[in-house]
């Protein structure tokens, strides 16, 4: 039976290897964001290895475009197996204090607003297909149990984002609904760049990070998305072996 995944975030970073890697397994593959060209590019290469690709123009935080975008892929998949919930930004590096209501907003209404949204569709849409049911994985992240300094914004919606997991989790038990959540430590992309040349540690100092391959973060993804409907990882972390993370430091 084919299998219909969304990512969202899934023109670049750890979506684009999330959206190669589900193809590469044999879903058929919808990925929406912001900036149509980079989602083209990835649905070209998912279409040249033999499998559906969709790729739609989306704001997750405007909950318009989120109900065209699910309109879209009922209308051309005709039902949803896997919502990968991967879209998410960061905020400027500034003392606490100094940071503005638009800034603030900005982080909240994409990473924890948006994955809302998109979560939100994608479990009326499983609740109504035949087949009943799915799964939906939230990205988390490293900051969803220990802050980064300054980073209040990012850290606060990634918290967030462990409780909207469980709750789905658990409302979606009726329905065969299963909801994950991935915390990835350090994948390389262009937002970690400068995790290679030193970031802010927790006593002030600036230290290189090491980072992982996107594809592994990928693959997890794959695996995640693998299991059958009664099981379900709640909530995985990976993450460079080698990152100051584990410990005090």
């Amino acid at each position: 039976m084919d299998r219909f995944a969304l990512v969202t975030g899934g023109g670049r970073g750890i979506g684009r290897a999330a959206a190669l890697a589900l193809a590469a397994a044999g879903w058929s593959v919808a990925i929406a964001g912001r900036t149509f060209a980079p989602l083209e590019d990835v649905a070209r290469t998912i279409e040249a290895s033999g499998r559906r690709a969709l790729a739609i123009a989306c704001d997750v935080a405007d909950p318009a475009a989120v109900k065209a975008l699910f309109a879209a892929i009922e209308r051309d998949f005709g039902r949803l197996d896997l919502l990968f919930n991967n879209a998410g930004v960061g905020a400027p590096a500034v003392e606490f204090d100094q940071l503005t209501y638009a800034q603030w907003k900005a982080a909240v209404d994409v990473n924890l607003t948006g994955a809302f949204l998109c979560a939100q569709a994608a479990f009326a849409l499983m609740k109504r297909q035949r087949p009943q049911g799915g799964r939906i994985i939230n990205n988390g992240s490293i900051s969803a149990h220990a802050p980064r300094p300054l980073s209040a914004p990012y850290t606060a919606t990634k918290h967030a984002i462990s409780g909207l997991t469980k709750s789905i989790a658990l409302d979606g038990r009726p329905y065969d609904i299963a909801c994950g959540q991935i915390d990835v430590g350090n994948a390389a992309t262009e937002m970690t760049a400068p995790m290679a040349e030193g970031v802010r540690q927790a006593d002030g100092r600036l230290a290189a990070e090491p980072r992982i391959d996107a594809g592994e973060v990928g693959a997890a993804i794959v695996h995640m998305a693998s299991l059958p409907l009664s099981s379900n990882v709640l909530s995985m972390t990976l993450m460079a072996t080698k990152m100051p993370f584990v410990g005090r430091g």
